[in-house]
């Protein structure tokens, strides 16, 4: 669980730069049994909540050290975000994409100034070749899923639910490479520890549920070896579950390699899991546009899903829309449809 005091001390370097995201109530996806409110991050900069951790762990880097270029590898909206920090923070950024990105991301990404670099067929392998260059050119990696400073910043996303919605008994959260998930439960769970937090994978992604559903049958809902001294559980390989592809429409999802660090953590923080199919997201999205007016991609979506999925639950509920950016043709089909 990530320190508190560190999620505070982001929170407040954030704050000099753009404020709370807004929460509201969903009546379409309320039920007589829960209410549902949507904490909507796509009027962050770069459309997604990507920033917090992009913006905070550049900081704390160039704080610590000299750093003359960052390096990431990302489907879209982690680039985006590191593009947009080192663009406010006047350094040079090399972002790895895998071939054929979301074209309004990689614009976004380019419109920053930032340089673009398409390799390999999914987040993986950009993820491979973005390690590889920055080794080589001596830059500084910031690997959304690896750095410990990411899920800080992400963090303060759960300080404000908690403050803006008391009565909140349950949170909803996109988990693709988990550093969202690990920086809102933390936070959450030491303002409020009985807060429910539920994860959301995409049914052709599904690498950390599985993974998570393994930890949990092998060590009895905790992954656990002996403890080390400072009381941390020790993440073991044989844990990870890896999938063959993560062809998913919800590239923020589309994650087949997790870590074993953070399959650790998740099955500490997170309470549930909830997998949707490419359909259910896309009816999420019609739904949130045509009577939410809230636009979101397929991963923004995919905690709406969720809850739709589940009209029992009970309580209070907030889900995250995580990012806006979506496609063109996706655009169309929105506008077409509701007209």
């Amino acid at each position: 669980m990530i320190d508190l005091q560190r999620i505070l001390d982001a929170q407040s370097l954030l704050a000099r730069h753009f404020g709370p995201t807004p929460i509201a109530r969903a009546a379409s996806l309320s039920s007589p049994t829960h209410d549902t409110f949507l904490k909507i991050e796509t009027g962050l900069p770069t459309g997604s909540f990507k920033v917090r951790g992009a913006l905070y762990a550049l900081s704390v880097n160039l704080a610590a050290r000299a750093v003359r270029e960052v390096v990431c590898a990302s489907t879209g909206n982690h680039g985006a975000a590191v593009a947009w920090a080192a663009q406010l923070l006047g350094i040079r950024a090399t972002i790895f994409l895998p071939v054929n990105p979301n074209p309004v991301k990689a614009g976004r990404i380019r419109a920053l100034g930032a340089r673009l670099v398409e390799s390999g067929t999914d987040l993986s392998d950009a993820i491979d070749a973005a390690e590889a260059y920055a080794a080589r050119e001596g830059a500084f990696f910031l690997h959304d899923a690896r750095d410990p400073d990411v899920p800080v910043g992400a963090g303060t996303i759960g300080l404000e639910i908690v403050d803006q919605l008391p009565a909140v008994d349950a949170i909803y959260v996109p988990m693709g490479d988990t550093a969202l998930i690990r920086g809102v439960a933390s936070a959450v769970k030491q303002r409020r520890p009985t807060i429910r937090i539920v994860g959301v994978v995409a049914e052709r992604a599904p690498a950390y549920l599985r993974s998570w559903e393994n930890a949990r049958r092998a060590e009895g809902s905790r992954l656990r070896a002996p403890r080390a001294s400072a009381g941390q559980a020790e993440p073991r390989a044989d844990d990870v579950v890896e999938t063959a592809t993560c062809d998913t429409i919800a590239d923020g999802l589309a994650i087949r390699r997790p870590l074993a660090p953070n399959v650790a953590a998740i099955v500490e923080l997170v309470d549930d899991v909830v997998m949707v199919s490419e359909e259910e997201m896309i009816a999420a999205i019609e739904r949130l546009y045509a009577q939410e007016q809230v636009i979101a991609e397929p991963a923004g979506a995919a905690a709406a899903a969720a809850v739709l999925k589940r009209p029992a639950d009970q309580g209070t509920i907030a889900a995250l829309v995580t990012g806006g950016n979506i496609t063109p043709e996706l655009r169309k089909r929105l506008v077409r449809d509701t007209v």
